[in-house]
Formats: C-alpha cells, sequence, structure tokens
C-alpha cells in the first residue's frame, strides 16, 4: 500500500473504504476528505488510470476487482483513460483547504486533472435532462387545460338559447283619420209616476137622532 499509511482501520475496513473513495472519485471527479487519505487516493486512482490506458483484458480485470461500480470501469476505459493519452502520471491532484471544524484535521480536495473535458458535459447534460422533463410537464399541462375548455365550450352553447332571426321590418299600418263623433240628442226616457197614496177616509159622526121635543 502506498506511503504504509494505516489511516487508524484494520487493512480490510482501510482497504473498503479506499475502494469506494477511488471509485467516487472517477465517477464524480472531485472530492473533499482528510490530507492522508487523499494522498493514498490519488496514488490508487493514478494505477487505475494506469490501467485504462493499457487497456487489455488482465488490466480490466484488475479495475473490476478493485472498483465497486461496473460502471465506473467501463467509463474508465471508454472515457477517462483515453483523454489522458498524451499524459504520463500525475492524473489526480490534492489541494489543501484547511482545518476541518470540531477535531482540527487537516483537509483537501482531490479531484482529476484537466476533468473539465470529461465531466462538465455531464452536468450541462443533466440540466438538459431536467428542463426537458419541466417542459413536457407544462406542454402536458397546457394540453390539459385546453381539453378541459373544449370540453366546456359545448355545454356553455348548449345551456345558451339559440338566437333567434331577426325579423323583417314589417310595414308599420298608418293610423286612420279619427271620423267626428256625432253627438245624438239625448232622449229623456219617461218617468213612470207613482202610484199616490190615498189619504185614509176620516170616520163619519154617526147622526144620532135628537130626541124631538114634544109640544
Amino acid at each position: 500500500m502506498p506511503g504504509n499509511r494505516k489511516l487508524g482501520r484494520p487493512t480490510s475496513q482501510r482497504m473498503a473504504m479506499l475502494k469506494g473513495m477511488v471509485t467516487f472519485l472517477l465517477e464524480t471527479g472531485r472530492i473533499e476528505t482528510t490530507v492522508t487519505r487523499a494522498k493514498e487516493v490519488s496514488a490508487l486512482t493514478d494505477k487505475m488510470v494506469t490501467l485504462g490506458k493499457a487497456n487489455t483484458l488482465a488490466s480490466k480485470r484488475q479495475a473490476l476487482s478493485f472498483l465497486k461500480k461496473e460502471a465506473v470501469v467501463y467509463k474508465l476505459f471508454s472515457i477517462i483513460a483515453p483523454n489522458y493519452e498524451e499524459r504520463n502520471g500525475g492524473y489526480t491532484r490534492v489541494l489543501k483547504i484547511g482545518p476541518r471544524r470540531g477535531d482540527g484535521a487537516e483537509m483537501a480536495v482531490i479531484e482529476m486533472v484537466d476533468a473539465e473535458a470529461i465531466y462538465a458535459p455531464k452536468k450541462d447534460a443533466k440540466k438538459a435532462e431536467k428542463e426537458a422533463k419541466k417542459a413536457a410537464k407544462e406542454a402536458e399541462k397546457a394540453e390539459k387545460a385546453a381539453s378541459k375548455v373544449k370540453a366546456e365550450e359545448p355545454k356553455k352553447e348548449a345551456k345558451k338559447p339559440a338566437k333567434k332571426a331577426p325579423k323583417a321590418d314589417e310595414p308599420k299600418e298608418e293610423p286612420k283619420a279619427e271620423e267626428p263623433k256625432v253627438e245624438e240628442p239625448a232622449v229623456e226616457e219617461p218617468v213612470a209616476e207613482e202610484p199616490k197614496e190615498e189619504a185614509p177616509a176620516e170616520p163619519q159622526a154617526e147622526e144620532t137622532e135628537e130626541p124631538k121635543e114634544e109640544a
């Protein structure tokens, strides 16, 4: 192992950790860790790139036995290694960024050299995919809204009464001249005379025979 650094772990755990970090570095192009771990990861990553440049069956088997993901192995042999054909060693760089807050461990960033051509297009592709998905969702929403509007329009038209066709202007009848009214003489109707009530007859005084005086 390069440098013979134990990193405070037994061999099996230390190798498992370093394999995972090398795999992640080749996948993303940049990681942040302590300076001691960064130096170990840098040396192992350079070895993996050297295997990728060899591009033989034996080198592929060695890479598969070390790296955690088959997709990263394919990327190493098809994309990363060809990018360093004209470079002999020094495929990674370690940049110190100061002590870590808490325990004060010296931190560093390890990244692939000239990685813009490898990892920048991937980021742009992800952004393009996200934008395409957003555009597709917006288009679906617009289509749904348009279909709803079309479905509601015939219902509204059915509810509205049909407009009557405008009738042709009929000739208006001219008002007739009013004829002079002749006032007829009022005829007085004979008033029937009411029968007069007869006054009740006065009772006549009975004639009493006066006694004749005797001579």
